[in-house]
């Protein structure tokens, strides 16, 4: 049934600071402005199944943390609407209420990262892996949606995010995408919120930026297997210790990072052996290289820069302190000094697999081990205890014999060569 209509807007324009009279002033349709003494407070009063209920609307007055008297009767405007519909204006603000602490309560997407990856910081692989996390789900790549609530996040939001680095940075944007899914699964399984995961790619973000295939990992320039000779022995004409690293790279087959911070710890020269710690390693996996004359050469003309102490490649020391490994720039820089484009350090471990298996008989799971790739499923890598290490020696003198290695015609490194 309808409320009878009173009349309303009673009050004068400034009644709210202007009214002095003790009392409740009506402004009519149940909004009144209560005054006692220097206090002055907006009413709503209405009948609810047979008695008389006040609703407090706040202070009166025009500055910022004050309800006017044009915002008052909005509100009662309002509540009158809510009569009318037979609904408590009371209860409907005591839930909205509610609701509003409920949305309080729900953290951000970047406090609710940055806490997930906090708490898992003991499963990444090194503090660089766990660094990489934080600055691909901060505010580098993903400020567009960090101050957003977790249940706020859309497809809209994160194609805001990947679109801008998806054509020059695809495979940053890949590793981007699967960690805003795992934040977002991880918001869903406690609660914060519902609906499928608008940064899932299959069936769903596939359709806005192309296909997977265009995702996959591997695709770093590598200069062809026949090349690398000509370009090793280029290298044996510079004195500078990076180039010396890089040789050291390319005859190893091993990563930028795993090079660069080899320390002396972890060579057995007796052995003929680099171990490089799990802790190092991407897979997470202690991974034993063997060496071979040519790289036994390079450490022997290294060692005099650090006396075989702390790491094997040092930067170059601009000021007392602790010893540093090389920095990652420092073999685009060398590209660049030798005037060598369309090339990159980890390319060369894909011309060592190429040449693998296009020259040689080496089995293919001997090549994988060399690289520290996982070879074979779960069930396989149980059985397969030992590492090949012997077999995979002869692999790396073949390919130390295919680079054409001849130590002896090496320039020596002095500490004033050029990086």
């Amino acid at each position: 049934m309808a409320r009878r209509k009173n009349p309303v807007n009673l009050l004068p324009p400034k009644a709210a600071t202007a009214m002095k009279e003790e009392g409740r002033h009506s402004d009519g349709g149940g909004l009144y402005l209560q005054v006692k003494g220097n206090s002055r407070s907006w009413l709503f009063v209405f009948r609810w199944q047979g008695r008389r209920v006040e609703m407090g609307l706040g202070r009166a007055g025009d500055r910022g943390d004050e309800v006017s008297l044009a915002a008052a009767r909005n509100i009662a405007t309002d509540a009158r609407r809510l009569l009318d519909e037979g609904r408590n204006p009371l209860t409907v603000r005591r839930e909205a209420a509610e609701a509003a602490k409920e949305i309080q309560e729900i953290p951000t997407f970047g406090k609710f990262a940055d806490d997930l990856i906090d708490s898992r910081a003991s499963s990444f692989r090194n503090a660089k892996h766990l660094a990489q996390w934080k600055m691909t789900l901060g505010d580098a790549y993903c400020a567009a949606i960090r101050k957003r609530r977790v249940n706020e996040i859309t497809t809209d939001h994160v194609l805001t995010v990947l679109q801008p680095v998806w054509d020059t940075k695809r495979e940053t944007a890949s590793r981007i995408r699967g960690r805003i899914e795992m934040v977002l699964d991880a918001a869903k399984a406690k609660g914060l919120r519902d609906g499928d995961n608008p940064a899932l790619w299959r069936g769903h973000l596939v359709h806005f930026l192309g296909k997977k295939e265009k995702l996959q990992r591997g695709h770093h320039a590598a200069m062809p297997y026949r090349e690398v000779p000509a370009f090793v022995s280029l290298l044996r004409k510079r004195e500078g210790i990076s180039a010396a690293a890089l040789e050291f790279l390319i005859l190893t087959a091993s990563r930028s990072g795993e090079v660069r911070g080899a320390e002396w710890s972890e060579i057995d020269r007796e052995g003929k052996v680099w171990i490089v710690p799990a802790k190092r390693m991407k897979a997470g996996k202690e991974h034993r290289v063997p060496l071979t004359d040519s790289t036994i050469a390079i450490l022997d003309r290294v060692a005099p820069l650090s006396n075989r102490r702390g790491f094997v490649f040092p930067a170059p020391a601009k000021a007392k302190g602790e010893a540093k490994p090389m920095s990652d720039m420092v073999f685009k820089a060398l590209f660049k000094r030798m005037e060598v484009e369309g090339v990159t350090t980890h390319g060369f471990r894909s011309s060592f697999r190429d040449w693998g298996g296009d020259a040689t008989t080496f089995p293919r799971e001997l090549l994988e081990q060399a690289l520290a790739h996982k070879v074979g499923d779960e069930v396989e890598q149980a059985y397969r205890r030992s590492d090949a290490l012997e077999k995979r020696r002869k692999l790396m003198v073949a390919w130390e014999r295919f680079l054409g290695a001849s130590p002896a015609q090496v320039i020596p490194i002095n500490r004033a060569a050029n990086l």
